[in-house]
């Protein structure tokens, strides 16, 4: 299998980068300062063993890739990017006929649960990837993977949901590069799970700071919101279970903050949020349950990314008035 990493941030780079370090074909696809350094002089990928300067190839775009009959696309762009990318890959012709969209499998590799239907709708063969991967993306070539003693969690299984011959070979691909890889025939329930935690993603941005009081009451609003549509998701519990601390950032390496800080921080003028804290907003809208909190957060985080502010520059009791 060769791996197409299509959106090579902070994900996309660790799991790529990791990838190609055990020996397996890789293509990063990137633009921008950080495309121009991938292709020019290849990744840097800073794990808690070591730093290496990795000749991964790397392309700008679709056009860039001559598709084969044993590509594995990776979507690891931010949900709100990702309708552009599975459109621009969706009709590439692969060789020996039919095109990405009838053909190749398409893994998301993303926070929230939207980008899988988003998918589905372009591509015959999805799968969902629960993502636990502490990595930090904030300077163009240069990625930090700060997991320990694995890399990251990476648990796969086909959307909606079961499992197949090709979810089994990529988590045997991605034990190998040193991630904890299960495979899971129900993916979406686990993914459920991580979207709880990163609600408190729009916290870390917009404050630069964590809120145990805000955070554990946008998880209470998206438990309410995830029962009356019934939603099942993995407790916080099974979750810890599975990672077990076999995936925790070592303290030798500084890691920034949640990919949503990473966001505000390196000024692309929009999140990820729309798809975390606006997912809950979204399932209360549909079912009568009330999310102020997380329409808060979402407000908040959206507000940050529109008008550059820095994480900070609006505190958690600033957020908490608005509530009151």
């Amino acid at each position: 299998m060769r791996y197409v990493i299509i959106g090579a941030g902070a994900v996309g780079c660790a799991i790529g980068g990791t990838l190609h370090a055990a020996g397996h074909e890789v293509v990063l696809v990137a633009r921008g300062a950080h495309g121009a350094v991938l292709r020019e002089r290849g990744l840097t990928l800073i794990t808690p063993r070591e730093r290496r300067l990795l000749p991964v190839p790397a392309v700008g775009g679709p056009d860039e890739v001559d598709l084969r009959g044993d590509d594995v696309l990776v979507l690891t762009v931010k949900t709100q990017d990702a309708v552009a990318a599975l459109e621009a890959w969706r009709d590439r012709p692969v060789a020996g006929g039919a095109t990405a969209g009838a053909r190749l499998p398409l893994l998301c590799a993303q926070n929230g649960v939207a980008g899988e239907p988003m998918a589905l709708r372009r591509f015959r063969n999805v799968y969902g990837v629960c993502v636990l991967l502490p990595s930090t993306f904030l300077t163009p070539g240069e990625v930090t993977a700060a997991g320990t003693p694995y890399t990251g969690l990476l648990a796969i299984g086909r959307y909606p949901h079961g499992t197949d011959s090709t979810a089994e070979q990529v988590s045997i691909d991605l034990r190998d590069a040193g991630f904890l890889a299960p495979v899971m025939t129900d993916v979406m329930r686990w993914k459920y799970a991580k979207l709880r935690q990163n609600l408190a993603n729009a916290i870390d941005a917009v404050c630069g700071e964590r809120s145990d009081d805000l955070r554990l009451r946008a998880v209470t609003e998206a438990s309410i919101a995830l029962a009356a549509a019934g939603i099942d998701s993995a407790s916080d519990a099974e979750f810890d279970d599975l990672r077990a601390n076999r995936v925790t950032p070592s303290p030798d390496l500084g890691r920034g903050g949640s990919s949503t800080w990473q966001s505000i921080v390196r000024g692309t003028g929009s999140t990820e949020v729309d798809y975390l804290n606006g997912e809950i907003v979204r399932l209360g809208r549909l079912h009568g349950v009330p999310t102020p909190v997380n329409e808060v957060l979402l407000d908040a985080a959206r507000e940050s990314a529109r008008l550059g502010r820095a994480p900070g520059e609006v505190t958690a009791e600033d957020l908490l008035a608005l509530l009151e």
